[in-house]
């Protein structure tokens, strides 16, 4: 079972991962999305391309949603699409609506379609409503369900603004 577990995590991590984590770790004070983007743009590993949207996240401001959206549209890997999505649906910004519409509806992994159902339903945009709807019909039962809660949560947040 360790040796298993050993295999899988050489997998996700490469040599020299620890430095550049501590690194990343310490430029969370800077708040500066664009070294987090460069990052993003490297043949590195999924460990730290996770890493770094995570401190999107953290870093909280607009101009983390560029970046995010590129990597939900065109990273190769499934659970850093995932972690994009997640975090664009903590940030909450609508301008992420569109890129998560379409990761719903065409991505061909399951949890990307299922993170970015959720997140949906965070960013509270009504203009998702129709495409949730839809995905509410996904072969996928966990996708259909995220959708069905999205619609719910943008039924919430239509009647508290009322």
């Amino acid at each position: 079972m360790a040796d298993s577990l050993m295999q899988y995590s050489t997998t996700i991590t490469s040599p020299g991962d620890q430095d550049v984590l501590s690194i990343c770790d310490q430029e969370i004070d800077s708040c500066n999305p664009s070294y987090f983007a460069q990052l993003l743009e490297g043949d590195i590993s999924i460990a730290i391309r996770i890493r770094a949207v995570c401190i999107l996240a953290e870093i909280g401001n607009k101009d983390s949603i560029p970046i995010l959206r590129k990597i939900l549209k065109h990273d190769m890997n499934p659970l850093v699409r995932h972690e994009a999505a997640f975090t664009m649906g903590q940030l909450g910004y609508d301008s992420a609506t569109d890129v998560l519409v379409y990761a719903m509806l065409n991505d061909d992994n399951v949890l990307v379609r299922h993170e970015s159902a959720a997140a949906l339903g965070s960013v509270g945009d009504e203009s998702s409503r129709r495409a949730l709807m839809k995905a509410t019909n996904d072969i996928d039962e966990f996708v259909a369900q995220s959708a069905l809660v999205a619609l719910l949560n943008l039924d919430y947040l239509s009647s508290k603004a009322k």
